[in-house]
């Protein structure tokens, strides 16, 4: 049975031998042949240290090529293109440029034509949004420090267009405003206060669709109204009619919060009296 078993590479045997080879202009694949060295890591060893022949170095004419790709690369050039342009392979092309970013695809004339109108719409609106925020800032601006007054009078026209309000058939003098916008309920809020309404004499509730997120939403407006949770009234559940279209959903959805004064028959009166002086000062303008 013959033997199989090699015994391994003699590296001091070997080394002089490489070394000698290689000044004398061999390649790396002459020398593996001549000395039968099939381990690459071994031959790089051998050869380590030793300058590499002139003549198996890349042509200066490849270095020129490979320049001119990267350069009609950079100009938006495909493989195609390229390739039409220098003569040479797709796959070396691809070797020389696969760092530089890809050209944009080429359009049709009426490609080219919907891109600029969507950019010329674009650009209006963008400057339509700069406009209306510099509208909304010179307004925002204008209002300056509230004094108490104008506080007064903007409350008791907030309450009477949101709050609920007594009717000739149901007379419930009760003070109570639900709103979904927080900001309408800090001014809310802000109005009460300076009424002198105790907080001990608020009660607050949620109103909300049941597909929603419960727990986040009561936790959203009674962090809004400073208030723990678990103070919150029972949460009211809207059904859920999957025939209709609601915008008013996504993460950006609360619901509505319902603010009750107790014992508010009396400031009830007062509000309907104050809108109702409000109302006659706006017709005495107009006569």
């Amino acid at each position: 049975m013959p033997n199989t078993h090699r015994e391994p590479p003699d590296y001091e045997a070997l080394r002089p031998q490489a070394v000698a080879l290689r000044r004398a202009g061999l390649s790396r694949r002459q020398i593996r042949d001549r000395l039968h060295v099939h381990n690459n890591d071994l031959l790089n060893r051998l050869l380590e240290g030793v300058p590499v022949p002139e003549w198996t170095k890349r042509p200066n004419a490849k270095d020129d090529l490979r320049e001119k790709a990267r350069e009609l690369r950079r100009q938006g050039m495909t493989y195609d293109q390229i390739q039409v342009e220098l003569g040479c392979s797709k796959s070396s092309i691809s070797l020389w440029v696969r760092d530089l970013p890809k050209p944009a695809p080429r359009r049709t004339p009426a490609e080219q034509a919907r891109l600029a109108v969507r950019k010329r719409w674009e650009h209006e609106l963008a400057v339509r949004d700069e406009e209306r925020q510099r509208r909304k800032t010179t307004a925002h601006n204008e209002i300056g420090t509230l004094t108490d007054r104008e506080l007064f009078l903007v409350g008791v026209g907030l309450y009477w267009s949101e709050g609920t309000k007594s009717k000739p058939h149901a007379r419930r003098e009760t003070v109570t405003f639900i709103n979904s916008d927080p900001d309408m309920i800090v001014l809310y809020l802000a109005w009460l206060g300076l009424l002198g309404v105790e907080s001990e004499r608020l009660r607050f509730h949620v109103m909300v669709h049941e597909n929603a997120d419960v727990a986040a939403v009561e936790q959203y407006w009674a962090d809004l109204v400073r208030i723990d949770a678990s103070t919150l009234g029972k949460t009211t559940l809207k059904k859920h009619n999957p025939k209709t279209v609601r915008k008013n959903v996504g993460d950006g959805y609360r619901g509505c919060l319902v603010v009750k004064v107790l014992q508010g028959a009396d400031l009830y009166q007062r509000i309907e009296g104050w809108w109702s002086g409000m109302v006659v000062e706006a017709k005495r303008r107009t006569t």
